[in-house]
């Protein structure tokens, strides 16, 4: 019986990683919005460009720390939204974390076009749901 007891939990154990692995997401209010205040879309901007960010119907909180209707920012830079909107967002070049509950930022940017875009995330980095992001801004940065 043991034996047969051992044999079931191996069995079992890869189909359960899966579900450990998956994230409950955290609703976001109705309502709620996260947008770009500057710079404004369509504008010309020299370096460092001051990216500042606006929340409406939500509060800032920083990553690790759990309060109702709240997250932190993550400002994806010359990159789309993430299609699995149920993982956390990876820290990349592209994705930058604002985990400590920033709401602005100066940024460095190559010369020419770059997309800006908003991505609200919950205390773990996860997009709430439905998703709180901003409209995808475009600017153009000059030498």
């Amino acid at each position: 019986m043991r034996t047969l007891l051992i044999a079931a939990c191996l069995l079992a154990a890869p189909l359960a990683a899966p579900l450990a692995a998956a994230q409950e997401r955290t609703p976001s209010p109705a309502g709620a919005e996260v947008y770009i205040i500057s710079p404004k879309d369509g504008a010309k901007v020299h370096n460092p460009v001051l990216v500042q960010f606006g929340l409406k119907g939500m509060g800032i909180a920083p990553a690790g720390v759990k309060f109702d209707n709240t997250g932190h920012h993550h400002l994806l830079i010359d990159s789309e939204a993430p299609a699995d909107m149920s993982a956390p967002l990876p820290k990349t070049d592209k994705i930058l974390h604002f985990g400590k509950g920033e709401t602005e930022t100066s940024l460095t940017l190559t010369p020419g076009k770059h997309t800006l875009q908003l991505l609200l995330g919950d205390m773990n980095h996860v997009p709430h749901s439905p998703p709180v992001i901003s409209k995808q801004i475009t600017i153009t940065v000059l030498r």
